[in-house]
């Protein structure tokens, strides 16, 4: 081996030992007379210092590197003086006194400094890729990936599942996305399809007698590209006979719960996993993957509206649309351009307007005035909508109350990333907890005005609600699925039926 030892895994207990070491020039500092380089490579970073009066041809070669070389460097652990200890890395107790360097490969100037805190533009980070994966964040996720992929076997195989591999070039199944399609050679003229998801294998597994499989699956989707969507992806595919979606369930819970006490202790979770019917979810949260680490949850003031002076409000109700809410904790503190800055947020996502109510004075809510109510249109709301408005969304003085008008879905649709932004903006967010949740029972089909049929919202094999088969003639959208998705902190990592 060209070295003997990492260089994140030297500690204080090492000092004396004489080593070898391998890596990439993290960081160079010349003090004049003294050359400090961080030694970087796959398990952390060490100090070694050149000095010309103990090995002048080592610190030769180090006035001569600059960041990014790959050295060899060979020398004796010693203890850092008093006081320039480093208390971030985990080597910071010591230091590396070089006896001897070699470059093992010079580099030019990158194009980027190879640091988490630099910002750069996602563009030039893919095109020298290899070097993005430098950073440690991006080596540590990777890092974590495999950790996760071998957490995940010990689980499945100690639960009797079997790892099955399934092919990947096949025939089209109707799923949630568009098929990648690839030509054959051999027949011409026809294609094969990529896999959207194992489905139509697994279960041709489960009728051969394979009661429990799974499958840490590539799968290929051409669909648009988000922040959560990407047309190749990893997922764990998992298929087990004479079980129900509670067994399911239950397993997952168990799986993503003990994977991450084991993997990452640091962060908190809420147990047992809150569960939440889709209608449920939409109707609190606007949302099917809502972000459970903080309230603000939304409020329905339709009704309570029906008759208002205020025309907007009004004409949306009579046609069929909601007027829908939350509660800004404090927000009465919020200036106009604020809410202005927040108005112009909720557009980006459909939304015509927002209207704010904030509430001052003091006393109980029930004994609110009109002239505690701070609203632009203040002058259309009763005081009795404006306490019925105040007790919808659980206001109390000082707090601000925003609404949005529109069509159920089009609400929703603003008014979900709109509790989110305040979220974040309010410091409401907590980035240390890990918020699991499952959303069930969700639509069985979704019309298509485009091509004027019924779709399945997950996929065809999906079963309805045993007591809503019924529905599936007369009233089919209104009809729900035993199915179910694992959302954590807001976004979507599984789902099942």
């Amino acid at each position: 081996m060209l070295k003997s030892h990492s260089c994140g895994e030297l500690r204080a207990t090492d000092v004396g030992a004489k080593v070898t070491l391998g890596g990439w020039v993290n960081r160079r500092r010349d003090h004049g007379g003294l050359v400090f380089i961080d030694l970087r490579d796959h398990d952390g970073v060490v100090q070694v210092v050149f000095n010309p009066k103990e090995a002048q041809s080592a610190y030769a070669v180090a006035e001569t590197v600059r960041g990014e070389y790959v050295l060899r460097v060979s020398g004796t652990v010693g203890k850092r003086p008093a006081g320039t200890e480093n208390s971030a890395l985990p080597t910071g107790e010591i230091e590396v006194r070089a006896h001897e360097a070699e470059v093992l490969n010079p580099a030019k100037t990158p194009p980027f400094y190879i640091s988490d805190e630099t910002d750069v533009e996602e563009l030039l980070r893919l095109k020298y890729r290899y070097l993005d994966l430098r950073r440690e964040t991006m080596h540590a996720n990777i890092v974590m990936r495999a950790r996760m992929n071998d957490y995940i076997r010990s689980f499945m195989n100690g639960r009797g599942f079997v790892e099955i591999e399934t092919p990947c070039l096949g025939a089209p199944t109707p799923e949630g996305a568009r098929d990648y399609l690839v030509p054959s050679r051999v027949h011409a003229g026809h294609f094969y399809a990529l896999p959207q998801s194992p489905q139509q294998l697994k279960q041709v597994l489960m009728v051969a007698g394979f009661e429990r499989y799974y499958q840490i699956a590539r799968c290929f989707r051409d669909e648009d590209v988000r922040a959560d969507r990407q047309p190749e992806f990893t997922q764990l595919d998992i298929e087990i006979s004479f079980a129900d979606e509670e067994d399911l369930i239950q397993l997952m819970e168990e799986l993503y719960s003990g994977m991450f006490e084991t993997l990452r202790p640091d962060l908190k979770q809420v147990k047992p996993y809150p569960r939440l019917t889709y209608e449920e979810a939409m109707k609190r949260f606007g949302s099917d993957k809502p972000d459970l680490r903080f309230g603000m949850e939304l409020a329905e003031f339709s009704e309570a509206l029906r008759s208002t002076e205020f025309g907007v409000f009004r004409t949306v109700i009579g046609s069929g649309g909601v007027v829908r809410g939350l509660c800004v904790p404090g927000g009465a503190e919020m200036s106009r351009k604020q809410v202005d800055d927040l108005t112009t947020f909720v557009q980006q996502y459909g939304a015509r307007g927002l209207v704010s109510m904030a509430f001052a004075g003091e006393g109980a809510m029930d004994g609110l005035t009109a002239e505690d109510v701070r609203s632009p249109v203040a002058k259309f709301f009763s005081v009795e909508e404006a306490r019925e408005i105040v007790r919808l969304a659980g206001a109390k003085r000082g707090d601000m109350i925003l609404m949005v008008a529109d069509r159920p879905q089009a609400a929703n649709k603003a008014l979900d990333p709109l509790r989110r932004e305040l979220g974040r903006r309010l410091g409401l967010v907590d980035d240390s907890t890990r918020h699991f949740m499952f959303v069930t029972n969700f639509p069985l089909f979704e019309w298509s005005n485009e091509d004027e049929r019924w779709y399945s919202v997950t996929h065809p094999f999906t079963a309805p609600l045993a007591e809503e088969e019924h529905l599936l003639d007369s009233d089919t959208g209104a009809a729900h699925s035993r199915s179910y998705d694992l959302v954590c902190n807001g976004w979507e990592v599984g789902g099942g039926s």
